[in-house]
């Protein structure tokens, strides 16, 4: 193990035990690079014009490696230690005593130019353990100075030691005044680093306990700022996103880091800042290609809740601006289904007060003109005018009761009844009804691909009339006397990955215009003369009854397909 392995500790924690080992492993780095300095100095110092005493270079290198091994074992058993380490402290406080001293005893005693080195354990001391750590340290270093005097003084030196003329036996009296002065100079130095060591210590405590309360507060602004289900994204003021939260990426489905440090318009392009409104909605595209309607709000941190033109391109400044993003794509769908509940309600009391007199009126109009009807012949020239316009009255009467059979219909559906029931007889009947009426195309090509066992979970009579309703639509855009339909249905899997029973109706008409799409679902909207509009309108009315629902595509034929999604008993809700 290396000491430079000190170097990557991550710090986890700001516990005392935990910022006393941090403060030790650089006590132990700075050992290895002061001792590492002096081994650079007495190899400068060997040049015979520095008239110093330094060690011999096989003496100075089994010291440093002392040193060094020393001070690995003590990393290494620091890094898998825990708890407190004053202990600790005190051990390497005394280690470094006494390396100066072993230092100071073999480059010359009283005479070595390394005496200064008893400040780094003083020091060091007293900054990891305030008052006693210093005055360890200084005691350590008094005593075993004192020691080192005591030795000179009895002669007992290193041989190489006694060709420098400067050493020698010292008079005691020399030998206390260097005791005294450097004994002084140590406690001096150890209530100085004693000062320091309890200021830093407090300082230490106070910034401990302000960091557990940013990260309190800090966990705390993550936790609540994931924790809302409404979208929240910062930018600063050249709308580069700051930081963003969970929900903006289940709403976006972009990732978070994706997300900070991009430009807001790169990523939501349709967002305007300039509009002061607090309700705002745009269109946004999903990473999944999705597309939902986005209401969004803004707003300027610490400023009054405004926007100015002037200032809207850099927020008056760099100040931050924080955006609230929502999904409103199913708000939508409900207002607008909310309003045409509101429109249906009206039609349903107007239709009540209405329908009985039109009936009445229309079957007497009816009943007077097939009475007329019969008294005219159509061979006698003269009676042919008015036979035919019996025949306009009695046509316009039956198409003003189909139309107000649909309009009841729509305004107060029937009610659900299902069951299993097998589709191919069904389809074959709406057909055979069908081939009955004279207006139906002789020429129409129809291919059922439906099996005769396959089954269907709805209202017979009801599908009856949907599927009627689906044909017929699609033979009024059928090219004449080139009519074809072909009709499908089987199991698949519908949007909510639950398996459905499936209709298709396809024709080989124009197909549909995307603007067309969208509304003709919508009572009373027709693109072809004679219709009433409220054929599609029942038609999907009731099958969301079914709980399902109709999509509309390209026919495998070259025109449209109507698609009716209906779901099955187990998956019904």
């Amino acid at each position: 193990m290396s000491i430079f392995r000190i170097l990557d500790i991550e710090e986890k924690s700001f516990s005392s035990g935990d910022t006393m080992k941090q403060q030790l492993l650089w006590m132990l780095l700075l050992r290895i690079i002061l001792y590492t300095l002096l081994l650079g100095f007495s190899f400068i110092l060997r040049d015979d014009r520095f008239e110093v005493i330094i060690l011999p270079p096989n003496l100075l290198a089994l010291f440093i490696l002392i040193v060094y091994l020393i001070t690995i074992v003590s990393a290494f058993l620091l890094l898998h230690s825990h708890g407190d380490h004053r202990k600790f402290s005190f051990i390497q406080t005394l280690f470094d005593t006494i390396f100066a001293s072993l230092l100071v005893y073999l480059s010359g005693a009283s005479h070595s130019i390394f005496s200064s080195v008893y400040f780094f354990p003083i020091i060091a001391g007293g900054l990891l353990i305030p008052i006693k750590g210093g005055l360890i340290g200084a005691a350590a270093s008094t005593l075993l100075y004192g020691a080192i005097l005591g030795l000179e003084h009895l002669e007992y030196l290193p041989q190489y030691l006694l060709s420098y003329r400067a050493i020698g036996s010292q008079n005691l009296l020399n030998s206390m005044n260097h005791f005294a002065v450097k004994g002084l100079t140590f406690f001096l130095a150890a209530v100085v680093s004693a000062i320091f060591g309890s200021r830093l210590k407090t300082t230490t405590e106070a910034l401990v306990s302000t960091q557990e309360d940013f990260d309190r507060l800090s966990l705390l602004y993550k936790q609540i700022f994931d924790s809302i289900n409404t979208g929240i994204v910062t930018i600063d003021g050249n709308k580069i996103i700051t930081s963003a939260n969970n929900a903006t990426a289940a709403i976006t489905g972009l990732a978070i880091p994706k997300m900070i440090g991009r430009d807001l318009h790169t990523l939501f392009p349709d967002i305007d800042l300039s509009n002061p409104s607090p309700r705002n909605a745009c269109d946004f595209t999903r990473k999944d290609k999705q597309k939902i309607r986005l209401g969004y709000a803004h707003a300027l941190l610490n400023q009054p809740y405004h926007f100015d033109e002037s200032e809207s391109a850099d927020f008056a400044g760099n100040q931050t601006a924080i955006i609230t993003l929502k999904d409103i794509s199913e708000i939508e769908r409900l207002e607008a289904q909310m309003r045409q509940s509101e429109k249906l309600a009206a039609i349903g009391m107007m239709s009540a007060s209405i329908a009985h007199d039109f009936r009445n009126a229309l079957t007497a109009i009816s009943g007077s003109a097939q009475i007329l009807s019969k008294e005219f012949s159509p061979d006698y020239r003269a009676e042919t005018q008015n036979y035919e316009l019996t025949n306009i009255i009695l046509r316009e009467s039956d198409r003003l009761t189909k139309t107000i059979a649909d309009f009841l219909k729509f305004a107060r559906p029937e009610s659900l009844g299902r069951s299993w029931f097998r589709l191919l007889p069904c389809v074959d009947e709406i057909f055979e009804v069908g081939r009955a009426d004279p207006k139906w195309p002789h020429t129409c090509q129809v291919e059922l691909k439906i099996t005769s066992d396959y089954q269907i979970w709805a209202d017979e009579k009801q599908l009856f009339t949907v599927i009627s309703h689906l044909i017929h639509n699609a033979l009024a855009f059928c090219p004449a006397g080139e009519e074809r339909l072909q009709i499908t249905a089987g199991d698949q899997l519908g949007r909510k990955g639950k398996e459905m029973s499936c209709i298709t109706i396809h024709d080989n008409g124009p197909g549909i215009d995307p603007d067309d799409a969208k509304q003709i679902f919508e009572p009373f909207y027709t693109t072809r003369s004679g219709g009433t509009g409220l054929g599609l309108a029942i038609t999907k009315q009731t099958i969301e009854s079914h709980n399902g629902y109709i999509d509309i595509g390209q026919s495998e034929l070259g025109g449209a397909s109507f698609t009716v999604f209906l779901s099955l008993p187990e998956n019904d809700s």
